[in-house]
C-alpha cells in the first residue's frame, strides 16, 4: 500500500522518562552510571538490574584479583589508571576495597620464559614494575614446591615442565569485587543518581526516528534508534541507553540486532581450606605480607589466589579450548573439573594440596571478546555498548566508565585517573587500534 494512502498520525510514548538508562548493576555498569553522572549533575540517570543489590551477578562470582601486567598495551593503560585510583578511594579517601598489592607470580619453563622476553622490555618502558625471581631464589622462598619434572612420568602425561624463572608483577594483587561496587553505588547514589533492583531488562525497544503512526514501524526504510527497554515492571524510556551488563550485554542487544561482539564462557573458582596448606600463607619475600602471590602454574593457566582471611586458597583455572561458549542462566560449579582439570597440576607443582578437597565453589561467565580480549565500547543507534572485558573488569572498571562517559559527551578522547588520556574510537568497531591480548586468566 503506498505510503500516501495511510493515514499517518504522531506516535505517542507511555513511561517513565530519563536522560540515561544503563543496564548492569555490576562493577562495569555501576563505573559507568558514576562517571556519567560525575560529569552531568543534572542528568537524570538511572541503573537497572535483575538482581537484588549491587555486584550480584558476575562481579560477585570473580576471582577478585588485580593486576597491570598484560600483552596488550590499552588494557596495560586501563589496568594500571584502575588500579591508581582504586588505591586512591582506599587510602586517601578511607573506603576499604580489600586492596592488598600481594603480586602477581608467573612460575614459567624456559620456554615461556623465552616466549615473554621480547615483552618484557616494552613492560618495563611503560614503567609498569615486574621482578624475575631465579630458580634458586623460588626453591628458598616456596617450601615444598616442585620444580624439577625431569624423568617424572606423570609430569609428563601432566605436560608439566620444569619451573625456569619466576616472573612477578608487583602493582598486581587482590581486591573484594563487592566492595568496589558498593563505593560506585553509594557515590552514585549520593550524586542523586537512582537504581532500580530486581527489574530484569526483557529488550530494547526500537523505533524509527520520527514516528508516522505507520502499522509495523519502524519499517526499513525509516532511520531508527534505541528509545528504551523492555522490563518485567513495564517500559522506560532514554535518550541514550547503556548496555554493561557482562554476559547478559548479548542476550538484550540480540534483541535489536545489534552485535555486542563477545562470547559467554564459564569460569569455576573453588575454596582450598587446610592445615597443610596453610605454610603458603607463610611465605617470606613476594610482599610486605610475607604471603604467596597471586600465582599461576606452568600449565593450562591453573591459579591460586591466597585468602588469608579464610586461611587457604581460591583456586581456578583459564581453560579455553573444550569449553564451550554457551551462555547459562545460572552457571555451576563442577566438582570433577576440580579433581580431574587442577588437582592433578596443583597437587604436582604443590604437595600442601594432596589429598585436600574444596570446601566451596561456585561459577561464573566471562564475556570473552574472542577478537583481540580488550573492552569494547562503541555507539549504535543510540545505545552505548561496554563489553567484552574477557575476565578483566575489576581492574579496568574505572577506565572503561571514563571512557563510556567520553563517548556519552561525544569527545574525542577519554580522560583516565592520573592525567593519561586515550582516544576513545581506538576501542570502538570502525576504527579499532589494539594488540592481541594473550594474557587471559
Amino acid at each position: 500500500m503506498p505510503v500516501g494512502a495511510l493515514s499517518i498520525r504522531p506516535a505517542k510514548e507511555t513511561g517513565e522518562k530519563f536522560d540515561v538508562l544503563v543496564v548492569g548493576a555490576g562493577i562495569i555498569g555501576l563505573s559507568c552510571a558514576y562517571h556519567i553522572k560525575s560529569e552531568n549533575p543534572d542528568l537524570r540517570v538511572t541503573v537497572l538490574d535483575r538482581g537484588a543489590a549491587a555486584g550480584q551477578g558476575d562481579t560477585a562470582k570473580s576471582a577478585g584479583a588485580f593486576r597491570n601486567v598484560f600483552t596488550s598495551e590499552v588494557n596495560r593503560l586501563l589496568a594500571d589508571t584502575g588500579i591508581d585510583f582504586y588505591r586512591h578511594v582506599q587510602e586517601d579517601l578511607g573506603f576499604n576495597l580489600g586492596l592488598t598489592f600481594v603480586g602477581y607470580l608467573w612460575l614459567l619453563t624456559s620456554e615461556e620464559f623465552r616466549r615473554l622476553e621480547a615483552l618484557l622490555d616494552s613492560v618495563r618502558k611503560e614503567g609498569v614494575h615486574v621482578k624475575i625471581w631465579e630458580r634458586e631464589d623460588l626453591r628458598d622462598m616456596i617450601s615444598g614446591m616442585n620444580m624439577d619434572f625431569e624423568g617424572d612420568e606423570e609430569a609428563r602425561l601432566l605436560g608439566l615442565g620444569s619451573i625456569f624463572k619466576g616472573l612477578q608483577g608487583i602493582k598486581c594483587g587482590t581486591v573484594s569485587p563487592d566492595l568496589i561496587a558498593n563505593f560506585y553505588e553509594q557515590e552514585f547514589k549520593k550524586m542523586g543518581g537512582l537504581i532500580k533492583y530486581n527489574t530484569k531488562v526483557e529488550s530494547l525497544l526500537l523505533e524509527s526516528a520520527s514516528k508516522l503512526g505507520i502499522p509495523g514501524e519502524p519499517l526499513i526504510w525509516q532511520d531508527k534508534k534505541i528509545v528504551g527497554v523492555k522490563t518485567k515492571n513495564g517500559d522506560l524510556f532514554a535518550e541514550t541507553i547503556v548496555v554493561a551488563a557482562g554476559r547478559w550485554s548479548s542476550q538484550v542487544l540480540d534483541s535489536v540486532g545489534i552485535d555486542a561482539r563477545m562470547k559467554p564462557k564459564k569460569r569455576q573458582i573453588f575454596s582450598v581450606k587446610s592445615p597443610k596448606i596453610e605454610e603458603l600463607l607463610n611465605t617470606k619475600g613476594f610482599n610486605k605480607y610475607d604471603v604467596l602471590p597471586f600465582t599461576i602454574l606452568p600449565r593450562a593457566g591453573v591459579f591460586i589466589r591466597p585468602e588469608r582471611g579464610e586461611r587457604g586458597f581460591w583456586v581456578g583455572a583459564a581453560d579455553d579450548l573444550g569449553r564451550p561458549f554457551l551462555f547459562e542462566e545460572d552457571p555451576q560449579a563442577e566438582r570433577d573439573y576440580y579433581t580431574y582439570s587442577m588437582y592433578p597440576i596443583l597437587s604436582k607443582c604443590f604437595p600442601h594440596f594432596k589429598d585436600v578437597s574444596p570446601t566451596n565453589m561456585w561459577a561464573g561467565q566471562y564475556d570473552i571478546n574472542t577478537l583481540d580480549a580488550n573492552p569494547y565500547i562503541f555507539e549504535e543507534a543510540g545505545v552505548i555498548v561496554a563489553a567484552g572485558l574477557s575476565g578483566s573488569g575489576i581492574m579496568k572498571a574505572d577506565a572503561v566508565g571514563r571512557i563510556v562517559a567520553a563517548l556519552y559527551a561525544k569527545k574525542e578522547h577519554a580522560d583516565l585517573y592520573g592525567g593519561r588520556e586515550i582516544k576513545v574510537s581506538r576501542l570502538g568497531v570502525t576504527e579499532r587500534n589494539l594488540g592481541i591480548e594473550r594474557f587471559v586468566l
